[in-house]
């Protein structure tokens, strides 16, 4: 993905140059909405903006500045980014030392700090500090999903912007426009994205992602026909991979939703819009109340698996209540 091109949040980062162009810069803005949305796209193009050399506030994206904040190599923009992994307090301290540096080239220290709810307590509190009394040339940028997973004392020191997944047009444009995508392709993946413009691209461009999703997909046939021992030992399977399972249960739940869009009769479009025939063949054997509750045990698990509760328990749960059918 190319990572400082930003897909429907020009609102958000207009929002922030205002501030910065009125003097009225927060040195702390938090950043929350679902995952693979653009969230840490937004925080790399502000970056960007606040070490542009071009005299205007939209940042250029050519300048070595730029091209450098793109890459990683800026001095003065540290990224913490580390997918599925916790941020620990080492991490936050070399920060910290990093921070308390005047900056090397522009007027601006620049941290941006990815899913933060993924932070140890310990290294939470230990960025408490800096939020309360930072250095007046840094600027901290932090991301998260769930802002219930946060120290409400972090919260409470940032400005917060909300950010939401975007339309399925914007995303089916980008696709064709930024990242080359075929017009049939990039439709397909903008229903099944749910508006995660990051999810779509990793999609394209990783085969890998659609074969997991065919494997998903036909693993919902074979639990109808499973026994509880079989159900309960795929569960344990799924369990021991985190990454796995989000994203099974992401088109597991968009499956489902796309079923009780049958049962209910609504005219929207359906998400896995590939499939529209075998969804009408399995909507044949499932009822509205067996779609309905689904849906929402499906959720109910993804919601366990963010708060990182029993995670194990609630999937045996939503396989063991799995529609029987033999069609």
């Amino acid at each position: 993905m190319q990572m400082n091109v930003l897909i429907g949040h020009d609102w958000a980062l207009q929002l922030l140059l205002n501030g910065w162009q009125a003097g009225r810069l927060s040195h702390a803005t938090l950043l929350v909405g679902p995952s693979n949305i653009g969230k840490t796209t937004l925080a790399r193009v502000f970056a960007q903006a606040l070490q542009c050399a071009a005299p205007t506030p939209m940042p250029c994206g050519v300048c070595s500045s730029c091209r450098r904040v793109t890459t990683g190599n800026h001095p003065d923009v540290r990224i913490l980014d580390t997918p599925g992994e916790p941020i620990k307090i080492a991490q936050v301290r070399e920060l910290q030392r990093e921070l308390a540096l005047l900056p090397y080239e522009g007027q601006w220290r620049v941290a941006i700090l990815s899913e933060f709810e993924r932070a140890t307590s310990e290294a939470a509190n230990a960025l408490l500090k800096t939020l309360e009394e930072p250095p007046n040339y840094v600027v901290l940028l932090l991301t998260a999903t769930r802002i219930d997973q946060l120290l409400p004392t972090i919260v409470s020191r940032c400005q917060i912007l909300w950010l939401r997944p975007l339309r399925m047009d914007q995303v089916q444009q980008a696709l064709t426009a930024q990242w080359g995508a075929e017009p049939s392709t990039a439709e397909l993946l903008a229903h099944l994205s749910g508006g995660r413009i990051g999810w779509a691209v990793n999609a394209l461009q990783d085969r890998e992602v659609m074969e997991r999703r065919a494997e998903a997909l036909e693993q919902i046939s074979i639990l109808m026909n499973q026994s509880r021992v079989q159900r309960l030992g795929y569960a344990a399977a799924l369990n021991r991979s985190p990454k796995l399972l989000e994203e099974t249960l992401m088109l597991w739940g968009n499956w489902w939703h796309d079923i009780l869009l049958l049962k209910s009769g609504a005219q929207v479009p359906l998400c896995n819009v590939d499939q529209a025939e075998r969804l009408q063949e399995q909507a044949r054997y499932i009822t509205l109340d067996q779609a309905r509750r689904m849906v929402e045990q499906v959720e109910f698990v993804m919601q366990c698996l963010e708060q990182n509760v029993n995670t194990r328990l609630a999937i045996e749960v939503l396989l063991l209540s799995w529609p029987r059918t033999e069609g």
